[in-house]
């Protein structure tokens, strides 16, 4: 089992704790992602929103494609997850700057691409909003052009959302960066299906898990396509016994209708399509994360993380707060075991 985390582009996860220690800055997140290669995580998630889902629209948030170059340049073995959403990027100078990246990292950079849910975002930035089978419409054929851009030259494609013209692109890539996605729709699991390198998935218990991987693996195998990696996310609560856990639960799930990430709540549910409703408790951690049930003593949390890897999941993505000292801990605890 591998080990990685969401780096904190939104200076935290929780939506009841308005300072959660994590500054929003590039001197925080180069500390953090530098700190957690010598700890010994493989990968870093950098996440795309323009505003912050998190804090609340005023609040600060770091780019994901300018902070991915930058720790390119300033780690050394750590995969660089950079999340990137179709309609916010023009795919032909999207796998340009992937390319450049790709090379600054000597070939750890690699792609969440993500269907945009945020209306208001969207508008705020002049971008055009779609609806929900649209814009996995839109990144299928996205992808298709990254790809064929970064193998070869002089391509050309006419679509529905996209005009390319004897496009060159040098240099290429080594090696072509993994792209994953996640989604629980139709359109979305049937897009993944046939057309990226791995699934990632919000937090949820072991059996829920191993049948949406279940899922996939079959519409990947009918698509005589080879076998995908799985990721999800996690929120991660590791401590000695049951009643600190419990403490520390209560603390970072009292959110209510006057958290300035209540108003977001409500805009997320209707932009996107889950396989199940999502609880405001559930919300106050980001990606569903307390659903994957990693809090408890080590012990406790061996045992789950032992429950997915059978379940066929090879990666996690972690959150915690604050992030670099619970980062440590899960470290010393869970992987250091």
């Amino acid at each position: 089992m591998k080990f990685g985390y969401w780096l904190p582009v939104f200076g935290g996860w929780l939506r009841n704790v308005e300072d959660e220690q994590m500054e929003t800055s590039w001197n925080y997140v180069k500390k953090l992602v530098q700190r957690s290669e010598d700890i010994g995580y493989s990968v870093a998630l950098i996440a795309e929103l323009f505003l912050n889902d998190i804090k609340g629209e005023e609040a600060p948030s770091l780019d994901a494609w300018s902070t991915t170059a930058a720790l390119a340049a300033v780690t050394n073995k750590i995969e660089l997850m950079a999340a990137v959403r179709p309609t916010f990027h023009n795919p032909a100078i999207l796998a340009k700057q992937a390319a450049n990246i790709a090379h600054i990292s000597n070939g750890r950079l690699s792609l969440n691409v993500v269907s945009s849910w945020w209306k208001e975002e969207a508008l705020k930035y002049g971008i055009e909003y779609e609806q929900h089978d649209d814009r996995y419409a839109r990144m299928k054929e996205w992808i298709d052009i990254v790809n064929a851009v970064w193998e070869k030259d002089h391509y050309s494609h006419q679509g529905k959302y996209y005009t390319v013209t004897d496009n060159i692109l040098q240099p290429k890539p080594a090696e072509k960066p993994y792209i994953y996605a996640g989604g629980e729709s139709e359109a979305g699991k049937n897009l993944i299906a046939q057309v990226c390198d791995g699934y990632v998935m919000h937090g949820d218990a072991p059996d829920v898990i191993a049948t949406r991987i279940n899922d996939v693996k079959q519409r990947r195998e009918k698509a005589g396509l080879p076998e995908m990696k799985f990721g999800m996310a996690a929120y991660s609560i590791i401590r000695n016994t049951d009643a600190e856990v419990k403490k520390e639960l209560e603390r970072i799930t009292n959110v209510n209708a006057s958290n300035k990430g209540y108003n977001n709540y409500q805009q997320w549910l209707s932009g996107t399509q889950l396989e199940k409703r999502v609880s405001l408790q559930d919300y106050s951690v980001s990606n569903r994360g307390l659903r994957s049930g990693l809090a408890g003593t080590p012990a406790q949390v061996t045992e789950q993380i032992g429950a997915f890897e059978k379940a066929g999941v090879d990666f996690f993505l972690l959150q915690c707060s604050p992030q670099l000292e619970e980062m440590e801990r899960f470290g010393e605890a869970i992987m250091n075991l």
